[in-house]
């Protein structure tokens, strides 16, 4: 490019020379001794105006290019220069005019990658968070924002965003050391436990990831609260059994009353820990996924005459009463063996904590889309601090009265589990000396729910 500008600009100067001696022959050939000097002025007013007028082009197209210059800088990626006349400065303007596009390609793909990238952080279900080398927020993904809320924002110290000191920890070491580290946050979010990985980044600084393990925290404390009230439920009668059975076989000629107490005992104990046995397996069923029912429409009426029917027998000799309260004809879907524990077990659990209240009511009514089932008693009731609590696996309000009932702690569990199988919902209300009621709800059939619904615009 050099070269070629020398070039022209020795080819201008020997035009003017041309020109200089044109001039000087033409107009000043009887006047020599002021050729030169006129030809020279002459010469210089003609050049001084194509100077002008070419320095003016020049810096007009150089002005073109700071300002393409500086909008690129400010990240303005389509900017573009007008190709002038075929010279050297053209060469320039394409060569950055092709510069400039190759650069928004590649800012394209990055921002494309960039994007990809966040939204596969944000659809993940751990919160990320990367820090700078000095301890500052450089991101973070959607579920950490949601977690921190306003306080995490990108350049704030992640110390004064996440005040938990098991992530701190985690993080100081990943960006002192280098280090992977893990460790487990509870002070993040009320309620909720965060194992937490922080890795250093190969650019400097570190990325924090953290993955909630509350529901996996509170399935490994209920599996060991289960095993340890099996354990416990089974180790009362083996215990029991265990004594009378020895005290039989030190002393085979004992007393032929003794002997039939100690094996009504015995008795007695066995049949508590098959009970256990069938509640255990009957929770296990019911909690399993393979858990089917078989459901279909059934009248709400006939399932409470059915109850009331089946198992009238256990209130027989109780002197409790059984009373229906009435049920609507509208078709339920339903179980009709599950729904047969399920009234089982609530009457069953009024007979043995309601027995002084004489009497226990079973019903029915219609709501909007489902109905209602109810099994009161009228017995001591229940404290209000103990509602929340009663359907969890062997929660006892009264745990001697519960043994000497023969109770397992899982009735209540066992009817949850099967009215949420079936898309219901179970609930109790009590006052104390006023007795308890259990009510839980069944969906409308299909047909039944669209009858409703059109009586209801009827009205």
């Amino acid at each position: 490019m050099t070269r070629k500008v020398f070039i022209k600009l020795t080819g201008l100067f020997l035009l003017l020379l041309v020109i200089h001696a044109v001039v000087t022959q033409i107009v000043f050939h009887r006047v020599a001794h002021y050729a030169v000097l006129w030809s020279a002025l002459i010469a210089l007013g003609l050049a001084l105006p194509l100077a002008g007028w070419a320095a003016r082009r020049i810096t007009v197209r150089l002005e073109q290019v700071v300002d393409f210059v500086r909008r690129i800088s400010e990240g303005d990626l389509s900017a573009r220069l007008n190709h002038g006349s075929e010279d050297e400065l053209q060469a320039m303007e394409m060569a950055l005019n092709q510069t400039a596009e190759q650069l928004g390609k590649s800012f394209a793909e990055s921002e494309s990658r960039r994007q990809e990238l966040a939204t596969m952080l944000d659809s993940m279900q751990e919160a990320v968070v990367a820090i700078t080398p000095e301890g500052f927020v450089r991101w973070s993904n959607a579920v950490m924002q949601r977690m921190a809320g306003t306080q995490i924002r990108i350049g704030r110290p992640l110390v004064h965003s996440a005040r938990d000191p098991e992530l701190l920890a985690c993080v100081k070491g990943a960006l002192e050391n280098g280090e992977v580290r893990t460790g487990r946050a509870s002070s993040l979010a009320p309620g909720r436990i965060f194992e937490v990985n922080a890795a250093p980044l190969p650019s400097g600084g570190a990325i924090a990831v953290l993955h909630d393990v509350t529901q996996i925290e509170a399935a490994e404390k209920s599996r060991r609260e289960f095993i340890a009230n099996v354990s416990h439920e089974l180790r009362t009668p083996l215990t029991s059994i265990q004594g009378y059975v020895e005290t039989l076989l030190e002393g085979p000629d004992g007393n032929p009353d003794t002997n039939r107490e100690f094996l009504g005992v015995i008795q007695k104990n066995a049949g508590r820990m098959s009970r256990l046995t069938e509640d255990l397996l009957a929770l296990a069923s019911v909690e399993s996924p393979d858990y089917k029912l078989v459901r279909q429409p059934i009248r709400a009426s006939a399932l409470v005459r059915d109850a009331i029917e089946s198992l009238g027998g256990l209130v027989v000799d109780s002197g409790v009463e059984l009373e229906f309260s009435g049920a609507p004809e509208v078709l339920v879907m339903a179980d009709a063996d599950a729904m047969n524990q399920v009234f089982g077990n609530l009457i069953e659990n009024a007979l043995k904590y309601g027995k002084s209240g004489k009497r226990i009511r079973v019903g029915a009514k219609q709501l909007e889309n489902e109905v209602e089932f109810c099994v009161q008693d009228f017995g001591p009731g229940i404290a209000f601090e103990h509602l929340e609590r009663i359907f969890e696996r062997f929660y006892r309000v009264d745990k001697a009265r519960s043994r000497e009932s023969g109770g397992t702690g899982l009735g209540l569990a066992i009817v949850k589990h099967i009215i949420q199988a079936h898309g219901g919902g179970i609930r109790a209300e009590s006052e104390l000396g006023s007795g308890t009621a259990f009510y839980f709800t069944l969906p409308l059939a299909a047909g039944a729910a669209s009858a409703a619904k059109s009586g209801d615009s009827r009205a």
